[in-house]
């Protein structure tokens, strides 16, 4: 040990452990209530032996083409369809250990507490919601790869407004759910996302009257009518700059050559032909740079 003025002494002296390490995920889609247990489905399980798998019967709607009642038309009658809908189990599992001698030699108990256990589950419920999300809207096969084009909507196919912006939230809801597009009710969106949004004052904050009749804002934000929740563990991917389509007079657009392409309102076909196959000459196109695609979870809209 190190000595002072003929004295042993502890060279570095150690605080006790009085905290750990905070959490720093929101999980905000999992406390969202969006994501809610069907007990009675749950109920199910017990009641086989083993299996992880769910068959739910369904009934389709009743249909068929009208009769012409005028005495002549002979009445015909339809059988209703039926379906099935299926529901997996997914189970995750982990343990954790300590050496009493940890705790003697420091005398701090370093198993988790209850709390503690309870966030690192929300952390793993969320990360299997949203990989189970980005599975459904990477399906493909036979009617898969269709259902996703005609329910998802990217801004990065629209040269003249490729960020979420203010009809960004609003087209997307319409292309998931056309005329039903109401039963959104919530929005869970990346930080980048929402900021963008505060800058451009398209984000309306709650607002409360304290007892003395001060009105004040919630941090809570609406958008388009949706309640916003923030988090930055909403997916997001690397994306390489690309060219696409675009309408003549778009800002940076450049018009596409076979050869021959001059200054910086032209540009070689084989220069474009990687990212638009079938581009044809007299086309206009734009660059959109590189960056970071954030998918906002409200069904699954795209921005860069």
């Amino acid at each position: 040990m190190p000595l002072f003025d003929k004295k042993n002494f502890n060279g570095e002296v150690f605080g006790a452990y009085v905290d750990r390490v905070e959490n720093l995920n929101r999980n905000e889609l999992l406390k969202s209530g969006a994501v809610v247990e069907k007990k009675e489905y749950a109920s199910m399980l017990p009641d086989q032996v083993g299996g992880n798998y769910i068959t739910i019967p369904i009934k389709a709607r009743i249909g068929g083409e009208a009769d012409n009642y005028d005495g002549n038309t002979d009445i015909t009658a339809d059988s209703r369809d039926t379906y099935t809908h299926g529901r997996i189990v997914v189970g995750r599992a982990h343990g954790w250990t300590e050496k009493d001698f940890s705790t003697d030699i420091t005398g701090e108990d370093f198993m988790p507490a209850a709390q503690e256990v309870a966030e690192y589950w929300d952390d793993i419920d969320q990360a299997t919601l949203l990989a189970t999300l980005k599975g459904i809207f990477s399906m493909t096969g036979k009617g898969n790869e269709d259902f996703v084009k005609k329910h998802t909507y990217d801004v990065s196919e629209n040269p003249t407004n490729n960020v979420f912006a203010e009809t960004t939230l609003n087209n997307a809801i319409q292309q998931a759910l056309g005329d039903n597009k109401g039963k959104f009710s919530l929005a869970v969106m990346h930080s980048q996302i929402a900021t963008n949004m505060e800058n451009l004052k398209l984000l309306a904050y709650m607002k409360y009257t304290d007892g003395n009749g001060i009105e004040r804002d919630l941090t809570l934000a609406t958008i388009n009518g949706r309640t916003v929740l923030i988090d930055d563990n909403m997916p997001s991917e690397s994306v390489k700059a690309k060219y696409v389509r675009a309408e003549k007079g778009t800002d940076g657009a450049k018009l596409v050559k076979d050869s021959g392409a001059s200054g910086d309102t032209e540009i070689n076909k084989a220069d474009v032909t990687s990212d638009i196959s079938d581009i044809k000459a007299n086309e206009y196109v734009v660059q959109l740079p590189a960056g970071t695609g954030i998918h906002n979870l409200c069904n699954g809209s795209r921005s860069y």
